[in-house]
């Protein structure tokens, strides 16, 4: 090594050394005190002091306009009204109509949601699953295919909202070509259905490369050993599949499935620029409906949007649980079957 080398090395080096030196004191009295118990609770407090911060505070601000009613955003011009902002958005005659309740478009963004979850989730369970599998194969160019699905993650939830509205809109690329292969053009964006299945794809277009990799992560880690005493015995691939691959994929499948629920049950920014929640209101979803009644609405009412915010998480929390707990009960039951 250098002079230079040496010297540019010292002074990096030097720093680092006195901090652990200054440090190196009030670490030991303080391990002597209170143990290894109260060393981990001093390295661990700064990172629960951040989530305290950015996490905990903010929630329960939250809870408390939850409890408040006013346009004013200052808490000391606000009303406190206790709960009646809750009993607002769920005061209903019939769960199942939206228009019979109080705040129908909260119940409407809440039922498309709903579909929205339960279609959108099964369809990047599936595509991910059946797209790890054929990228686990030994295909030409499986690096490239790689990199191309999963491209669209790094993407901005705008320009991928963008994408595909200029895709989609009545003069877009999709239409032209229709009309090139002399088809009629579709109003894909002005129609409910098709901006309904439109939100659903262009999500699952622009995160399954996220999935894709976490199951693929856990194909590799099956062993082959087994796939090729299954060969020897000469075992059908689709056993094949069921018996060992899908098992064993379990707990990756069980991530995916909590870590797409969650960001389902929050998509709002490619839905906001693609479709703006229309026509009308067949792709108004939950956290949209939050924005616009805590923000962007003249009659802006952020008590309101505190409460429904609180509901939203609520139920991702029971949702996640419950997941939780099929997917260690079927950890646990196929432990005991091995």
């Amino acid at each position: 090594m250098s002079a230079i080398g040496k010297t540019l090395g010292s002074v990096v080096t030097l720093p680092l050394i006195w901090l652990a030196r200054a440090v190196d004191y009030p670490l030991r009295w303080w391990q002597r005190k209170t143990g290894q118990g109260g060393m981990a609770a001093a390295f661990l407090a700064p990172n629960l002091a951040i989530f305290g911060v950015f996490v905990l505070f903010p929630l329960a601000l939250n809870f408390v306009y939850s409890t408040t009613a006013g346009t004013n955003v200052l808490l000391s011009d606000r009303t406190f009204v206790g709960a009646d902002q809750y009993a607002r958005l769920l005061a209903c005659e019939d769960y199942t109509r939206a228009i019979t309740c109080r705040e129908d478009l909260f119940w409407r963004a809440a039922g498309n949601t709903f579909f929205f979850v339960i279609l959108q989730v099964t369809m990047m369970v599936v595509v991910s699953t059946i797209t790890a599998l054929i990228l686990n194969r030994n295909i030409a160019g499986r690096g490239f295919f790689r990199a191309v699905f999963f491209f669209p993650v790094l993407l901005s939830p705008v320009v991928v909202g963008l994408i595909w509205r200029w895709i989609l809109q009545r003069q877009g690329l999709l239409n032209l070509i229709m009309v090139n292969l002399g088809l009629d053009p579709e109003v894909w964006l002005n129609d409910r259905t098709y901006a309904f299945a439109a939100t659903i794809g262009v999500s699952v277009w622009a995160h399954m490369g996220f999935y894709t990799l976490i199951l693929l992560a856990g194909l590799q880690a099956i062993p082959r050993d087994l796939y090729e005493a299954a060969e020897m015995d000469g075992t059908p691939p689709g056993r094949v599949f069921w018996r060992i691959t899908l098992p064993l994929l379990g707990p990756n499948l069980a991530v995916v499935l909590v870590l797409s629920l969650i960001k389902g049950v929050q998509i709002f920014d490619e839905v906001y620029v693609l479709t703006g929640g229309g026509p009308g209101t067949s792709t108004l979803y939950l956290t949209q409906y939050i924005y616009e009644v805590g923000f962007a609405s003249i009659l802006r009412n952020p008590g309101l949007a505190a409460a429904a915010s609180i509901l939203m998480g609520l139920v991702l929390v029971v949702l996640t649980l419950v997941q939780l707990w099929l997917s260690r009960r079927s950890e646990g039951k196929g432990r005991r079957d091995a």
